[in-house]
Formats: C-alpha cells, sequence, structure tokens
C-alpha cells in the first residue's frame, strides 16, 4: 500500500467543517463534490462527507508525537477529550469525538529508551 484515504460520515457538513477547521487548526486542504478534504501527511488524507445515516459509525486512530501540546491546542479550540490511557507497552491513547460521535483517537509511541 501506498496511500491512506480515510473517510469520516458526518449528519451536517456544514456544523461538521467548523469543528474539523478547529480539530486540524487549519483550513481543510481541498474539496471534491461534497467530500471536504485534509491531507496529513504527504500519502494520508483524511475526509468528511455528508452521511447522516451512517454519521457517528466512524473510527481514527492517529499516530501522533507531542500529545499533551496537541490536547492543549484542541482544549484551546474548545475540543475535549477522554481519558488519557498508557498501555503496558508504554502508548499513551486518547480519545476524541466529534459532534456525531465518530470516534478520534490519538495515539503516542514511548520515547526511545537511552541505551
Amino acid at each position: 500500500m501506498t496511500h491512506m484515504i480515510a473517510g469520516v460520515p458526518v449528519s451536517d457538513l456544514d456544523a461538521s467543517l467548523d469543528w474539523y477547521r478547529r480539530f486540524f487548526g487549519r483550513e481543510p486542504d481541498f474539496r471534491a463534490g461534497d467530500e471536504i478534504l485534509w491531507d496529513i501527511e504527504e500519502h494520508a488524507t483524511l475526509f468528511i462527507e455528508p452521511a447522516p445515516e451512517r454519521a457517528g459509525a466512524g473510527r481514527v486512530t492517529f499516530g501522533v508525537s507531542g500529545l499533551d501540546d496537541l490536547l492543549e491546542r484542541l482544549a484551546a479550540a474548545g475540543i475535549g477529550h477522554g481519558e488519557i490511557e498508557t498501555y503496558g507497552n508504554g502508548v499513551r491513547h486518547v480519545m476524541v469525538s466529534d459532534p456525531d460521535g465518530n470516534a478520534l483517537a490519538f495515539a503516542e509511541m514511548p520515547p526511545e529508551s537511552a541505551s
């Protein structure tokens, strides 16, 4: 596989557009019909699309670094999060829900051990 494009179904495109602008901290990269897209990495894109019958069923996990700073930025934008969990392997994981209840998670790998 060389590219990843993930879609999140939403019930109200305009309301979701406002929320996702705050979530990403920026405007979308482009619009294709009713799909609104944000490039995350060179070959990774997330889009929202109006699909009220499926809204709330989306689940996406983002690998991140600087989780605490990211959560502070989201809080400043009015976006809360669930409890931060630390797994036995050191991965820190937290869930954020969009207005429809789609689950957007962040996972931060533990820092490399000094040898």
